[in-house]
């Protein structure tokens, strides 16, 4: 049974790849957890300024981290303290601890919509650089290619102890390339990755950005391959689909073996809960098994967080939880009561109205700066709340693959300059996270 310790090591880990090396040891590390209460994890920290510096610029990434280990939103509270608070041990050994994922192949629920995913990936780790090489996993967020990925690099290191396995995320990957870059000093970021016989990349359309990163990944690409180490990636869509890749990078990717994930069925999605509340050394009824399965059917993350957040009431509460408020946990998770456009058309209508423009000016090629960012923030939200791949997005709005990735960034970049902007698209994502 694992621990809030456990949790917030491996929050940690994925914190540690989102910002630089020294912010990360400044700010986030000396970070001691204490308590988890109201959806809330509460930190403590020895000075006010510290506190300050934290919250306001490492808030979102800390509750990302978190909802991408528990599944499910939480905040973030810090106190100040010369002495960190005493943690206290659970004195209810019935009641589940909060469990981070156990990212390994023997907790990987294996179904008709993953078994050829799953099968290659063993493969991987049974015989590194031989079958295989290079792996692209694809498919839509939340379907598994992380645990796969991990689980890869899990099973390296059990099996070859000397052997150097890298894993990276794509946003990590380029965060690190652009800050050596400002310091003129690439040649550490060759050595670093050249030197992996095993080079595990998540979410590698992240490197689209920047044509120079591609460049410099194309060969360390090909470094690796001529030396035999193995090279896996991850992404939300096959290559064909990356147009901003270079052709000959692309093209790399494309050689090698390519592998997709699908939305678990039925009964995949039962087993899924069953393994999760073996995990977390609790049990839930048939009927609310049943529920669940029937409720959240396109998003394995969606189905662990719905456990989670089941498990982590009912240990605050010393009590099952009715089957009413599961119903009110998963109401409007990935139901199939109307038609994903009908979504989106009511995603754009909401920001348009927002804006004061209409949802025609949204979807028109009007270059206007209000009509300009409703658009991007428009396609912003609908990457967030929706399962579409930025092709389907862009087929709403007249664009390409490409245009929509450019629209995303610019809308990141204009909630973090501009307050209207990113109250409407939090706005936005909270009244249609979920719903259809």
């Amino acid at each position: 049974m694992d621990t809030m310790a456990d949790v917030w090591k491996e929050v940690l880990s994925i914190c540690k790849n989102k910002v630089s090396e020294t912010m990360y040891t400044m700010w986030l590390e000396p970070l001691e957890l204490v308590k988890f209460e109201n959806n809330t994890f509460v930190f403590t920290i020895s000075t006010g300024f510290k506190k300050t510096i934290v919250l306001s610029k490492f808030s979102d990434v800390l509750k990302e981290s978190f909802e991408e280990v528990m599944g499910f939103p939480v905040e973030i509270d810090i106190l100040v303290s010369d002495k960190p608070v005493e943690k206290k041990e659970e004195k209810k050994p019935e009641a589940p601890a909060f469990h981070s994922r156990s990212l390994t192949f023997e907790n990987f629920v294996v179904g008709k919509s993953n078994d050829f995913a799953y099968s290659v990936s063993v493969g991987v780790a049974k015989n590194p650089g031989v079958l295989h090489n290079p792996l692209l996993i694809y498919g839509r967020s939340g379907l598994g290619k992380t645990h796969l990925l991990s689980a890869i690099e899990n099973e390296l290191k059990k099996n070859n102890p000397d052997m150097v396995v890298i894993y990276a995320t794509g946003e990590g990957m380029m965060n690190e390339f652009f800050e050596l870059v400002k310091v003129k000093n690439t040649e550490s970021f060759r050595q670093k990755y050249r030197n992996a016989d095993a080079l595990l990349v998540d979410d590698i359309q992240w490197i689209q950005r920047s044509e120079s990163l591609q460049d410099e990944f194309f060969n360390t690409f090909d470094a690796l391959k001529r030396k035999g180490s193995q090279v896996v990636m991850t992404s939300d869509v096959p290559p064909r689909e990356m147009e901003v890749f270079t052709d000959r990078l692309r093209s790399r990717i494309e050689q090698g073996v390519m592998v997709d994930v699908q939305p678990p069925d039925f009964d995949t999605r039962k087993a899924i809960i069953i393994k999760k509340c073996e995990q977390l050394g609790t049990e839930l009824p048939e009927p609310v098994i049943e529920v669940i399965a029937q409720r959240v059917r396109n998003n394995i993350r969606q189905i662990e967080g719905t456990v989670n957040k089941i498990a982590a009431m009912k240990a605050a509460y010393n009590r099952e939880i009715t089957l009413e408020q599961v119903e009110e946990i998963i109401k409007d998770i990935t139901t199939e009561s109307q038609p994903v456009s009908v979504k989106v058309e009511k995603i754009i209508d909401y920001i348009a109205k927002a804006f004061g423009v209409t949802a025609a000016d949204v979807k028109s090629e009007k270059r206007q700066s209000n009509i300009a960012m409703a658009r991007q923030i428009s396609i912003y939200v609908i990457s967030e709340v929706t399962d579409l791949t930025q092709k389907q997005i862009g087929e709403f709005f007249g664009k390409t693959h490409s245009n929509v990735n450019y629209s995303i960034n610019q809308a990141k970049e204009n909630m973090a300059q501009n307050p209207q902007a990113k109250v409407v698209a939090i706005g936005a994502i909270g009244e249609f996270q979920n719903k259809n």
